[in-house]
């Protein structure tokens, strides 16, 4: 099997989060977690998340962080400059988890509790 360096961002009272963890630990599978609230948003990951996945489902919009952000601050995010400073700011307002999957050298990213993709990643790696 191809080594592999699984990183799961978020925060640890979040529910999904709390749910990725524990599907990817009944798997078996070795992760780190990073979390937002004690080591804030990776500055240097964020421009490969948007440009994996698009600001617009890194941002949680239907979030409580969301709906208490001002009018003004909601209209400002209008691409990835403007969500990058709002997602800075405000990790809470990052749809979690964002999880980065490393095999081989080349990363794949998810957003939210994915695992049906996971699965996918899993059955690859092992038959690599």
């Amino acid at each position: 099997m191809t080594t592999s360096l699984i990183t799961i961002y978020g925060i640890p009272n979040c529910d999904t989060v709390k749910k990725s963890r524990v599907w990817l630990t009944e798997q078996g599978v070795h992760f780190q977690f990073h979390d937002f609230k004690k080591q804030g948003v990776p500055t240097d990951r964020l421009p490969g998340w948007m440009a994996a996945v698009g600001w617009p489902k890194l941002v949680n919009r239907q979030g409580t962080t969301w709906r208490k952000l001002d009018a003004q601050t909601q209209a400002s995010v209008v691409d990835d400059l403007s969500a990058s400073a709002v997602m800075h700011t405000q990790p809470s307002v990052i749809k979690r988890p964002i999880v980065e999957w490393t095999v081989g050298g080349q990363t794949q990213i998810s957003v939210g509790f994915a695992p049906e993709q996971w699965q996918i990643w899993l059955d690859s790696q092992r038959k690599a």
